[in-house]
């Protein structure tokens, strides 16, 4: 019976040690990405959390551990008092390339979109901005493309999907971090409330361009086999998305919103029963994951597809005017 006691004890201290450290190092991570404060300020707030935290640590190994339990509970409670006082905005100093944000009008059958961006790229700080208005016939809606776009590893990848009308326009959308002017990307701080999300509508030698010729990026595109009305859902969809950040803004997460995830809750709500899978979160694995539920152009392996649909070194010499031609020769099901 002592035994078992005390195997109980040190299980459930294991468990609160772990848990404790749980809060103390997503606190300390929370407060350097999200505290508005001097440097010196900062630290000093992220030190005293720190050595509450680990104070606690010691408590929980010795007689009457509940006071570590009680402990954590109160900074829990008061990191998530101020966590939740952290609301995302539209009106910050925003990097040019997300300067404006893409918004829809839907009259009859003809689609009026706003902030279309159309930047011509010489380098990633040098580019001629261009934000347009666009208009597109939905009865003449013939196609949807998925983009991976890669940078390094090969389970990660940014995802963008184009809309292809019978007349030669496309529209593409792509899920941005909204940066702040001189601000930079980090997965991590994608975590921390640091980023808010923007629904961009694009040219894409404008988003496909900057990736491959200017980011030194590798990109593929696969034509997704989507029945008509199924294409038109998922267009109004992005227009209704990107409609709502503008009165709702909302925070970028690295998992849990970003160009994947909010992809797929749209296509979950046209393409019912979809299921989830590691190649969600894995981005770079997304086109075999839309394979296997029968989104790819039948009769051809991924691999196949994915040779074919490589249109790195065609978009990098294909000029403005006939890009989304060029980089679709040889793509099946074009």
């Amino acid at each position: 019976m002592n035994i078992a006691r005390k195997a109980a004890g040190i299980l459930l201290r294991g468990l609160l040690t772990l848990a404790g450290a749980g809060i103390t190092a997503w606190g300390a991570l929370a407060l350097g990405y999200r505290l508005p404060w001097p440097a010196w300020a900062s630290y000093a707030v992220i030190a005293a959390w720190c050595l509450c935290g680990i104070g606690l640590l010691v408590v929980a190994w010795r007689p009457r551990p509940w006071r570590a339990l009680l402990g954590y509970a109160v900074m829990l409670a008061c990191i998530s008092t101020w966590w939740a006082t952290i609301k995302p905005s539209n009106a910050r100093v925003w990097a040019d390339d997300v300067a404006q944000m893409s918004s829809g009008r839907i009259e009859g059958n003809r689609l009026t979109m706003n902030n279309v961006r159309n930047f011509d790229w010489r380098a990633e700080d040098d580019y001629r901005a261009r934000w347009e208005t666009r208009s597109y016939d939905l009865d003449r809606l013939a196609s949807v493309d998925l983009i991976t776009s890669y940078w390094g590893m090969p389970a990660i990848a940014h995802v963008l999907v184009s809309f292809g009308f019978d007349d030669g326009q496309f529209l593409l959308f792509s899920v941005e971090t909204r940066k702040e002017k001189g601000e930079g990307y980090s997965e991590v701080a994608g975590f921390f409330k640091q980023y808010e999300l923007s629904i961009l509508a694009t040219d894409e030698h404008d988003a496909l361009g900057v990736r491959t010729q200017v980011r030194g990026e590798d990109d593929y595109l696969y034509r997704v086999a989507l029945s008509a009305p199924q294409r038109k859902a998922l267009l109004v969809s992005y227009i209704e998305q990107a409609n709502e950040l503008l009165e709702q803004p909302r925070f970028y997460n690295t998992v849990t919103a970003n160009c994947t995830t909010i992809v797929f809750d749209m296509m979950n709500t046209i393409v019912t029963g979809l299921p989830m899978d590691y190649r969600l979160l894995l981005t770079g694995y997304l086109p075999s994951y839309v394979d296997d539920v029968g989104g790819l152009q039948p009769g051809y392996s991924l691999q196949a597809l994915r040779d074919a649909g490589r249109i790195t070194a065609r978009a990098k010499q294909a000029s403005a005017a006939a890009f989304s031609v060029r980089i679709r020769q040889g793509v099946p099901g074009w």
